[in-house]
């Protein structure tokens, strides 16, 4: 989805920073940009990172001269095992790519952000942000963890010149199974796929929502329905999405 949230950008005329710690992706992206390149660049970073993310503003300032937004989407999921099971290693891994990532990009452009005229931050939380799902409750840790980040950043922001936009994607066609090591234990159906929303279609209403300035943004028919759901009703809602993960659970 980052990929497809670059090339929308620079199909608008946008320069765009990608930053990505898999240099191959970056220059995949490059070459997929063609003649829009030229302004895409390109920085291989590990935003768990403190020190070297806190050097990207310098790099990018000399490059484009200023930076009016950052898009916050680099994520990782967890295996598909209970909290019990999962190791503390994996637990800070995710935490420290989905969570502290995203918080130190912002700590390190906010306060340049603050000087522009206008400017913008989004970041990707996902449905098991709001909702529950077993098998993947660290990772929803996580990205409740951005929710909460985003929507304080938001009241505080209130009357700056800086937006601040939280966004929801459900299912979603993107390469997160295998960026985070895992083997893609998904149904592949065709009744499966045809539900998951391509990557461009969920770019596309991510930078929709950015330029309409949008409080939140959710990405998908299943994403607004168990919204939708899940305020009504969470204890059903939380039920109706264990029994949907028991599989995915079930001893292999």
């Amino acid at each position: 989805m980052g990929r497809e949230l670059v090339l929308n950008l620079l199909t608008k005329g946008a320069k765009v920073a990608a930053i990505d710690i898999n240099e191959k992706s970056l220059q995949e992206t490059a070459v997929l940009a063609g003649d829009r390149n030229v302004n895409l660049s390109l920085f291989v970073t590990d935003i768990t990172d403190k020190p070297a993310v806190e050097g990207l503003l310098d790099k990018m300032i000399s490059k484009f001269g200023a930076v009016d937004g950052i898009i916050n989407n680099a994520g990782i999921i967890q295996p598909f095992i209970k909290v019990n099971d999962l190791s503390y290693e994996v637990i800070e891994r995710v935490m420290n790519i989905n969570f502290y990532g995203t918080l130190y990009l912002i700590k390190t452009f906010l306060p340049h952000l603050l000087t522009r005229p206008e400017a913008h931050i989004v970041d990707i939380s996902s449905m098991g942000g709001f909702l529950p799902v077993p098998g993947q409750t660290i990772y929803g840790a996580s990205k409740a963890a951005v929710k909460l980040l985003t929507e304080g950043l938001h009241s505080e922001l209130s009357g700056t010149n800086v937006r601040v936009t939280v966004v929801f994607p459900g299912g979603v066609r993107t390469n997160i199974m295998s960026n985070s090591g895992l083997a893609d234990r998904m149904s592949s159906s065709t009744e499966g796929a045809q539900k998951i929303l391509p990557a461009e279609k969920a770019a596309a209403l991510i930078i929709d929502g950015m330029e309409q300035n949008s409080y939140r943004v959710l990405v998908g028919k299943d994403a607004k329905m168990l919204d939708l759901l899940y305020r009504l009703n969470p204890a059903y809602a939380a039920g109706l999405i264990a029994k949907k993960m028991g599989a995915l659970l079930s001893p292999k």
